[in-house]
């Protein structure tokens, strides 16, 4: 398969993004819609949300990103490989998020993966990140009691930042008594982290259950 040409960076601001998705029909896109879902926010191409569906069969896995190509040859793949509790969407997760969860069978988000999000270094791009407190008081709404959030990243401020924002809304408890696991503990690790840690560099990873519905 050609490798698809992609840009690195896309600027969530843009003009071309505003427009928020559309509800999916839930019954269409799973074979068994009501099965707990896993959400990654920011899949790339997808790699380590394929390698959870296909160890995890009695879960669903969605995958948002926002570079449209990669979600295209993603799903084509998938489409390949039969899997029916896998699927990928091209979206702006910082105006679709509420559109999209609003309609899932209530109760079924029970876990969240940011993991590497693009950092936008520049102060003055810092609204480009993915985890802005709205995004964090969405997935509270959402996401059930006992599900957990999983954040990762190899650049200490941006790992910092996201720690920071979900420890401060009331509905997440931080897990771990460190200030971070010193393990992954989902069964897959992301391209991203394999690199990272070849190269014998730190990963920063949170971990965070709900505790409590928001007010």
């Amino acid at each position: 398969m050609a490798a698809v040409r992609v840009r690195q960076h896309v600027n969530p601001l843009a003009q071309k993004y505003q427009t928020p998705v559309s509800p999916l029909d839930w019954e269409k896109v799973y074979a068994k819609p009501n099965q707990s879902l896993h959400l990654d926010i920011g899949c790339a191409k997808g790699q380590f949300l394929l390698n959870m569906a296909k160890i995890e069969p009695n879960w669903n896995f969605l995958g948002l990103e926002i570079r449209e190509p990669l979600v295209v040859e993603a799903n084509k793949l998938r489409s390949k490989l039969g899997f029916t509790n896998l699927h990928y969407l091209f979206c702006n997760v910082n105006n679709s998020l509420e559109s999209l969860l609003s309609s899932l069978p209530p109760g079924s988000l029970q876990r969240v993966t940011i993991q590497f999000p693009d950092p936008w270094f520049k102060t003055r791009h810092a609204k480009r990140r993915v985890v802005q407190p709205e995004l964090v008081a969405e997935l509270a709404n959402y996401l059930a009691v006992g599900g957990v959030v999983f954040l990762q990243s190899d650049m200490e401020f941006v790992a910092v930042e996201m720690r920071d924002r979900f420890a401060a809304h009331p509905a997440y408890e931080k897990i771990g008594t460190g200030e971070w696991l010193p393990e992954n503990p989902l069964p897959v690790p992301t391209e991203r982290e394999i690199y990272t840690q070849n190269k014998g560099e730190p990963v920063y990873r949170a971990l965070f259950e709900k505790i409590r519905n928001s007010d």
